[in-house]
């Protein structure tokens, strides 16, 4: 079942996953994903993705910003400045506990090495909000909000019960987090109303819908990344 972040979300999923190569289903069931559902995945495969996703949380932080600047309304002001306090004050704070716990300092994670996937990324998104506007910056920031509260609540649903990575799991299915998507998806749907009207219609429909879909690739690389052998 789908989880309702809204009508934008519900569009732009649906269309990365009908193009021939299928990024969504490729990014939410990636082997990555499968490997933390049944506890298989390497512990030093999940301390390398760890690692490199605080690095790109610190750009996605930096994106979230970005978008204050290209706000329209207050309402999307809101929501962008509380977004990036939820990035910085706790999805990266779980990082720096887990990486911790393993003998990894958060100066490590600040300073670390980026992998060309993580570059990649980060990059496309930063990109994304300086060349265009709200709306290009949402449309590649969306896939990870709401493609890990996807992921997060699937498995939350399917998980081995003794699997070694049930606080990730927790993190992102508990409720604060699932409130970030909820509330992310509302106020992506208001930016579209106020911007284009209806979606469909728009002449920016396809180049919007390239916008996620293009993140959605950079997502099942960013998982590779993951399980790449270093």
């Amino acid at each position: 079942m789908t989880p309702d972040y809204g009508k934008t979300f519900e569009h732009w999923r649906a269309g990365a996953s009908n193009t021939p190569d299928a990024p969504w289903p490729q990014y939410t069931r990636h082997a990555f994903v499968e490997g933390l559902r049944d506890g298989s995945l390497p512990r030093a495969a999940f301390l390398r993705y760890l690692v490199q996703d605080y690095v790109f949380l610190v750009h996605f932080a930096r994106a979230w910003s970005l978008g204050v600047v290209k706000s329209e309304t207050l309402e999307e002001m809101t929501v962008c400045t509380n977004t990036v306090d939820g990035l910085v004050n706790y999805e990266m704070a779980l990082h720096v506990k887990t990486c911790a716990a393993e003998g990894i300092s958060e100066d490590t994670l600040f300073n670390a090495t980026e992998a060309t996937e993580n570059i990649a990324y980060t990059r496309y998104v930063m990109d994304a909000g300086l060349q265009g506007d709200f709306l290009d910056l949402m449309a590649a920031l969306a896939p990870c909000v709401m493609g890990y509260g996807e992921i997060g609540l699937r498995l939350k649903a399917e998980a081995a019960p003794n699997t070694p990575y049930s606080d990730w799991i927790d993190t992102y299915s508990g409720a604060e987090y699932q409130g970030i998507c909820t509330t992310v998806g509302g106020m992506l749907d208001a930016a579209v109303a106020r911007r284009l009207g209806t979606l469909d219609a728009s002449p920016r429909a396809d180049a919007l819908q390239e916008r996620f879909t293009t993140a959605t690739r950079l997502e099942v690389g960013f998982w590779g990344m993951g399980l790449r052998n270093e």
